[in-house]
């Protein structure tokens, strides 16, 4: 038996879980997880399904074809030990970065990490610590577009599913934003939206906030405004330093990340435009 996840997006209509179950009976399947929601706005279905079945993965896509053909979806399909393969990058702050790292070697992020890429040497030591291969890509605005070639090659040869930035400072252009499209995770050292730009505890600081957070979104064209994965928040007061709310800060965006990661490389998201469903 292999378990197989399957996610679903698709116009909502009658009879569609039925559709998609009488297709797993087909091929044995035993379902041992189940979510959907149907986002009352587009009238767009959203399901994952965790199954067990005889069937190789070949005779569990033939089965399925017809039903997301019909439906006029997007289905995917893979199986559960198929473990995701995710690229890293990261610069001076490495808080995050250690974090997954961290978290990945005790077996809670069911992900490889086949390479992590920094615009500073100085991270080799925790990717070498680690045993992750480590390549420094300097960039500059000389170099910018050169230094994004070799991100889109080591994707593409690394058979890469998505990419994570652990704090990594720079900002990709909207040609790496198109081509790697839902693919590509970003923590942002705030409650969205917020104080953006640089120093955002300072910024905070000086308003006297009771709140402070972390955001995980997708990458997109619009900076810090791509679709949300995960969120959190801590409370502070008068009485916090600028110290004390980036020690507080650093806790939450690893949280944050961390969380972001596991849902996407458990097929737990579902992007509808420009928001996403998670089956946490």
């Amino acid at each position: 038996m292999t378990t197989y996840i399957l996610t679903i997006q698709c116009p909502d209509a009658p009879g569609l879980v039925n559709r998609v179950t009488g297709a797993l009976l087909e091929v044995g399947a035993n379902i041992t997880e189940a979510a959907q929601f149907t986002d009352p706005d587009t009238r767009i279905f959203a399901q994952r399904i965790v199954f067990d079945s005889p069937a190789s993965l070949a005779e569990a896509r033939a089965a399925l074809d017809p039903v997301s053909e019909a439906v006029g979806g997007t289905f995917t399909l893979r199986p559960r030990d198929a473990r995701r393969r995710v690229l890293i990058m990261a610069s001076r702050e490495e808080h995050c970065l250690l974090d997954l790292l961290f978290r990945h070697r005790n077996g809670e992020l069911d992900i490889d990490i086949p390479l992590i890429i920094s615009n500073h040497e100085e991270r080799a030591d925790l990717a070498h610590r680690y045993g992750i291969p480590f390549e420094h890509v300097p960039v500059t605005p000389e170099t910018k577009t050169a230094a994004e070639k070799i991100l889109l090659e080591r994707v593409e040869r690394l058979g890469i599913d998505f990419v994570v930035l652990a704090r990594y400072m720079q900002i990709l252009s909207s040609e790496v934003c198109h081509a790697l499209e839902g693919r590509i995770i970003n923590i942002h050292h705030s409650f969205l939206p917020g104080f953006k730009g640089a120093r955002p505890y300072h910024q905070a600081h000086a308003r006297g906030v009771k709140l402070i957070g972390a955001t995980a979104h997708y990458v997109t064209t619009d900076l810090d405004e791509g679709p949300i994965i995960e969120q959190d928040v801590v409370r502070v007061d008068h009485a916090d330093s600028v110290e004390d709310m980036v020690r507080l800060g650093r806790d939450v965006e690893r949280l944050v990340l961390s969380r972001a990661v596991r849902y996407q490389a458990e097929d737990r998201v579902i992007l509808l435009g420009s928001k996403t469903v998670v089956f946490s």
